[in-house]
């Protein structure tokens, strides 16, 4: 059995997209194993992916610099890999990739496609044209090494248990929709006050929404929605990662930002309708499976402005996310809601 190291250390929705890959990889190399290596948090994402085994990177904790980085080369050398597959292509992974390849151990990086989503972001000449996908980058990284892999980009179905108290919600008839309205970066998230027009609108229909998110400012909102409106329920603190998939897996639909929460509903077969503002589908980063037909996005001159969204994206005299009115959500749902009767 061949052995492979695979790197990916961060973001959330890069992590979960390079699951997605390795699910699909794993269902077709039999005589694969795969030793990923990523932070703690991101366990849960990779629980289901047979011959897998997942080894903790702590960069605060003992790996922290150069020496423990070592350690960490030290850790995984025992595994006796065949192969190191960098996924993330940053400066901790380019430094364990010198060290495998001083081992004699073969190394593939990812090709990031800087030049291209440079010509898509830039302010003048821009090139507006789909990009490669992420995921199949990731994929290439395998080729490169010899490791066949056809991604069929559809969404798979996961099925899962529902978490302890999620029963009534999710058991039954109802239409169930989730909401993951939060980003890391502020440019890439739907203005909250169009969001609650959204919240208004669903609450007077037949379907449960269900409200993720993280940290405490983002709780304190979800709760004061889950308060105000009736067949709204907030999650956010209440479950773990894991237990957050699960839920995911039983929903219709989840509507997301350009975020973690659409490669979340990706890994385990949700549709996801998406929100774009400051980014672009087509730099790659639309969750595994998803249609571009279910993103929601307001064509202007100077989007796309940036990759990741982390930085202001003006059209006229507004945010590229504020271009998109809570009526054109709405319209969208209503289309979700007449399939699903």
């Amino acid at each position: 059995m061949k052995r492979i190291i695979v790197t990916r250390f961060s973001a959330m929705g890069d992590v979960a997209m390079v699951a997605s890959v390795l699910k699909t990889l794993q269902n077709q190399q039999e005589d694969l194993e795969i030793i990923l290596v990523s932070r703690p948090f991101f366990k849960s994402f990779f629980e289901q992916i047979p011959r897998l085994r997942f080894h903790a990177i702590e960069p605060k904790g003992r790996h922290q610099g150069i020496f423990g980085l070592f350690s960490l080369f030290k850790e995984l050398k025992k595994y006796q890999p065949d192969a190191v597959a960098d996924l993330h292509n940053n400066l901790r992974s380019r430094f364990l990739d010198v060290l495998f390849k001083l081992a004699g151990i073969k190394t593939q990086v990812l090709d990031k496609g800087r030049a291209a989503k440079n010509a898509l972001t830039r302010q003048e000449n821009k090139i507006l044209k789909p990009l490669k996908a992420t995921t199949e980058r990731y994929a290439d990284v395998f080729r490169s090494l010899g490791i066949p892999v056809k991604l069929d980009h559809q969404l798979h179905k996961e099925f899962r248990l529902i978490p302890q108290g999620m029963q009534q919600i999710l058991a039954n008839q109802r239409l169930k929709i989730g909401i993951s309205p939060f980003a890391q970066h502020s440019y890439k998230i739907f203005p909250l006050h169009k969001m609650e027009e959204v919240l208004q609108f669903l609450s007077l229909q037949q379907v449960e929404v269900i409200l993720f998110g993280g940290g405490d400012k983002e709780k304190q909102i979800c709760e004061q929605w889950a308060a105000s409106f009736p067949n709204v329920t907030s999650v956010v603190g209440q479950y773990s990662l894991k237990e957050e998939l699960d839920i995911i897996s039983h929903l219709d639909v989840m509507i997301s930002m350009d975020s973690a929460g659409m490669h979340m509903a990706s890994l385990v077969g949700t549709r996801s309708i998406s929100l774009w503002g400051a980014t672009h589908p087509y730099a790659g980063f639309l969750g595994y499976g998803q249609q571009i037909e279910d993103c929601i996005q307001v064509d202007h001159p100077n989007r796309p402005n940036s990759v990741y969204g982390n930085k202001p994206c003006p059209c006229g005299d507004i945010e590229a996310i504020d271009l998109i009115s809570s009526a054109m959500v709405i319209d969208k749902l209503k289309l979700v809601i007449s399939e699903n009767k």
